[in-house]
């Protein structure tokens, strides 16, 4: 089993910037993609950004150039660097990671952290 737990997510103004991270813990388990998704009010979650254990990246097109993933493997957490924020990108943000363990592979969510944007 492992367990993800998101933090960073606050209220900023329109054209603000925020960091979230994401700590994964658990025995017995390798992680291979870990990313970010997102749910806004009356909307279904998607997928924002993905990283893979080897640094490949990618990326929503309406995020493009403002978000940028990252991940620490040493330490089982993965980033997401956001700036010029705007209303839109308003929601509750998700980390998600798929993992290998004897049972084999799953995927794995975070609770959520909201961000939300005034304008």
């Amino acid at each position: 089993q492992v367990q993800l737990v998101e933090s960073g997510g606050d209220l900023v103004q329109a054209g603000g910037s925020l960091r979230l991270s994401c700590v994964a813990s658990g025995s017995a388990y390798s992680i291979n993609i870990m990313g970010w998704y997102r749910q806004a009010p009356g909307k279904q979650r998607e997928l924002v950004a993905s990283i893979t254990s080897g640094g490949r990246t990618n990326y929503a097109d309406s995020v493009k150039g403002r978000f940028t993933i990252s991940r620490d493997n040493a330490k089982n957490t993965v980033y997401l660097q956001m700036h010029s924020l705007n209303p839109e990108d308003t929601g509750v943000y998700y980390c998600n990671a798929g993992a290998y363990s004897g049972r084999g592979y799953s995927i794995y969510w975070g609770q959520g952290t909201q961000v939300t944007v005034s304008s």
